[in-house]
């Protein structure tokens, strides 16, 4: 009878040791699943901050270019209210007509994926008054 028991809890531990590991497995399984969605979602982020600050570009650049004695300052002014990373990767031109000035800005999204270097542009404009 005792022997009966020995083997029934041997049979019932079985499992449980043949199981130890598999935890670890498939998180190796999953991790690089899990690390193409987080680049993803951080390259989203990038994509939305550049477009937010191609933005702020444009509006800061538009408010001098509708002053006529400080007008031709406006692309610097423009980066000067961006991110260094991102304004070195801008570009300005300036449009309107009459009585009021038009500035776009366009910026190279910046890749945080690597082997990938371009996300393509994001533009922004703004128009203001011009005096």
């Amino acid at each position: 009878m005792r022997a009966l028991v020995r083997v029934r809890a041997d049979a019932l531990r079985a499992p449980a040791e043949a199981e130890r590991g598999a935890s670890s497995l498939e998180l190796a399984g999953m991790l690089p699943l899990l690390l193409v969605v987080a680049m993803a979602t951080v390259q989203l982020g990038v994509a939305g901050y550049a477009i937010q600050q191609a933005g702020t570009g444009a509006r800061a650049a538009a408010r001098i270019a509708g002053q006529p004695d400080i007008a031709g300052d406006y692309a610097a002014t423009g980066k000067a209210a961006m991110s260094d990373w991102i304004a070195s990767r801008s570009k300005f031109s300036l449009g309107g007509g009459g009585n009021e000035v038009r500035v776009r800005t366009t910026v190279t999204i910046p890749s945080v994926v690597p082997g990938v270097d371009d996300f393509g542009k994001a533009s922004r404009s703004a128009t203001m008054p011009s005096d």
